[in-house]
């Protein structure tokens, strides 16, 4: 059977999609012909949502704008009831909001580890628990989770991220063995390195560090990664339970 990536009429909820891969996944989904809607997580980045939202229009997308802040319970909740007022649906849930610090762990502050961890795994899970209901009254839904290759081989400087990396990997496998026989999917892309804003302040000489240890010999773009999320989206993915997809140009084999 050939693999379809068609999406119409299929409604889909990128978190974090403002920028960066979110951005990618937004305009991917969009342009298999799903409607769209485009999260942002407050006023300082509602610009650059704008910004996605135009450029998905002026491709000939369907979607919408929608604030929330993934790690706020309220502003979860009600972003979901914004989304299902739309028609009643979602198909789709791709869980990609994230922030990055760096710090040694010896100098991680309490609040930055709980500021990481509130944004990658519990607003991963509060956006999961809000879609679940309607995805199981529909019998059908995706729920396709961000993780990071460096979830598998750590990162100095990075142990809340790659600790929080972790922690939605383990809870997509627990998710699945909840769900699987339900015709609800769980699954993650774990990118490899990938040149967006979350690499701006990345000193040259360190991203040539990470360049040269990557077999294929260069950073991600956006697109590079985008098709795995399209994938697990679409029907051929139905067989896909609790996996992780991992476009990282060889620097990890899973």
């Amino acid at each position: 059977m050939a693999i379809t990536t068609k999406l119409d009429g299929k409604v889909a909820l990128v978190t974090g999609a403002s920028s960066g891969i979110g951005r990618g996944v937004a305009l991917a989904l969009a342009a298999c012909g799903s409607h769209v809607f485009v999260n942002y997580p407050g006023p300082q980045e509602e610009h650059k949502a704008a910004e996605v939202l135009r450029t998905l229009r002026d491709s000939g997308g369907s979607g919408a704008l929608v604030e929330g802040d993934v790690s706020d319970e309220a502003a979860v909740k009600g972003m979901f009831e914004r989304v299902l007022a739309h028609n009643g649906r979602l198909e789709i849930l791709i869980n990609n909001a994230g922030i990055a610090r760096s710090a040694p762990v010896q100098d991680i502050t309490l609040d930055d580890w709980n500021a990481v961890f509130s944004v990658h795994m519990t607003g991963t899970f509060l956006c999961t628990r809000q879609a679940l209901p309607t995805m199981f009254a529909q019998n059908a839904g995706r729920i396709i989770s961000t993780a990071s290759q460096l979830a598998y081989k750590g990162a100095p400087g990075f142990a809340h991220y790659t600790a929080a990396k972790g922690a939605i990997l383990s809870f997509t496998r627990s998710l699945t063995l909840e769900i699987g026989e339900r015709n609800v999917t769980a699954n993650c892309v774990a990118p490899g390195a990938t040149m967006t804003p979350i690499l701006e302040d990345v000193p040259d000489d360190v991203l040539e560090g990470i360049r040269q240890g990557i077999p294929r010999g260069q950073l991600a773009q956006v697109e590079d990664i985008v098709d795995s999320y399209v994938f697990l989206a679409s029907d051929s993915a139905g067989h896909y339970r609790g996996q992780c997809l991992s476009p990282n140009g060889g620097d990890v084999f899973l």
